[in-house]
């Protein structure tokens, strides 16, 4: 049997790398992360190719939002399975407690999905990223915008989680900052049907802006009942800190229009943007929206780095994606800093009225665009240990 044979069939067995996509299927979160976010790392994976002589295997599995069902599935993946990293999460909470699977056996993982920016502070870990926003940004973005545009004072509605504790407490800040008042706030249980009361509370203050700490379905039924109450008639203006291009579709242009959001990413920004989306749209007949299409840059940086580093050990790996500038049709030179968080460009929009629409998906106009600099938490200011100060 020659070498190059020998070669070859030693090639074909290597193993597959395997991704692992922790995300919640069938939950709250469902339709702004779910099979979505899979959809997006498996076109990363078919266009990467093979790595290291292994093809790349998505592995995928539903959290339901729950961190104990997340932790028995990481600890499966690693130590049964053979996954080498895991990217999503879903939520905040799930992500921290997945994290201290992974961390504790030097395995990756990328959060595109959970929100707490104590994922790259006290929580950051060597081997962790922080991928596509962060309730720091989202709340300088939001929070300072809605007290600039003249609602000086504000109520905070927020899930009673890991996310929703910290986009209060940054929401709170940056308004306050920007020169607003903070006139309460309330946390509400997730999977939240019936907000009537706490819409009247915060009706009953008279506060100009009402901040919204809610996302996946709970923000979508608010917002059909803040609509129902006549909350902006009113003369109150909605404000969320994380709203996503499919929610604002699920809702319709009537209900939300005028409405400000934080996204990094949005479909129709550019020539790249518009070809992965219709790439997306191919398969799962909608458009994606920032975690789904961070889903996409998470694997490609993670293989790119593999590569790069000759191995998938998890430690070397994660030097390596520190080291290497991130490029994907969403991110330009982006950097990952040593707290895991990935510098991008971040965007304020305002949703387009039906009249300025031009067809189903067009919902979206930008208001500012923020550097990675500007909207994220400076690294001197991070509770990161692994940050030299």
């Amino acid at each position: 049997m020659g070498v190059s044979l020998l070669a070859h069939q030693a090639a074909a067995e290597e193993p597959p790398l395997k991704i692992g996509v922790l995300e919640d299927m069938s939950g709250v979160y469902a339709d702004a992360t779910g099979m979505g976010s899979v959809v997006s790392a498996q076109l990363a994976a078919e266009d990467f190719g093979a790595v290291l002589g292994r093809k790349v295997e998505i592995v995928y599995a539903d959290t339901v939002s729950k961190p104990d069902t997340a932790v028995a599935i990481a600890k499966r993946w690693i130590d049964l399975d053979g996954v080498e990293m895991v990217t999503g999460t879903g939520s905040s909470a799930v992500g921290l407690a997945a994290r201290t699977v992974l961390s504790a056996r030097g395995k990756i993982d990328i959060v595109t999905t959970g929100g707490s920016s104590d994922l790259t502070g006290k929580a950051c870990s060597p081997t962790s990223f922080h991928w596509v926003f962060d309730t720091y940004a989202l709340a300088k973005t939001i929070g300072a915008a809605t007290v600039k545009s003249g609602a000086d004072t504000f109520f905070t509605i927020a899930t009673d989680n890991a996310f929703g504790t910290a986009m209060t407490r940054d929401g709170i800040q940056f308004g306050i900052a920007a020169g607003g008042k903070s006139l309460g706030e309330v946390r509400v249980p997730i999977n939240t049907a019936d907000y009537s009361s706490f819409i009247l509370r915060a009706q009953s203050t008279h506060a100009k802006a009402i901040l919204l700490g809610l996302a996946g379905q709970d923000i979508v039924n608010f917002i059909k009942q803040a609509d129902e109450f006549n909350v902006v008639g009113g003369g109150q203006k909605l404000a969320s800190f994380v709203t996503y291009a499919t929610d604002v579709h699920a809702l319709g242009l009537k209900v939300t229009q005028g409405l400000l959001l934080s996204e990094a990413f949005y479909w129709d920004l550019n020539d790249e943007t518009r070809a992965f989306a219709k790439r997306y749209f191919e398969r799962q007949k909608r458009m994606p929206n920032s975690i789904q299409a961070g889903a996409y840059s998470a694997v490609k940086h993670y293989l790119t780095a593999v590569k790069a580093a000759g191995t998938a050990d998890g430690k070397v790996v994660a030097a390596k994606m520190r080291e290497l500038p991130v490029n994907d049709f969403m991110t330009a030179n982006g950097k990952v800093r040593e707290d895991g968080r990935l510098l991008r460009d971040f965007y304020l929009f305002q949703v387009k009225s039906p009249a300025e629409s031009t067809g189903e998906w067009d919902m979206l106009k930008v208001v500012q665009k923020l550097t990675g600099e500007e909207a994220f938490r400076p690294l001197a200011d991070s509770a990161c240990p692994l940050v030299r100060k």
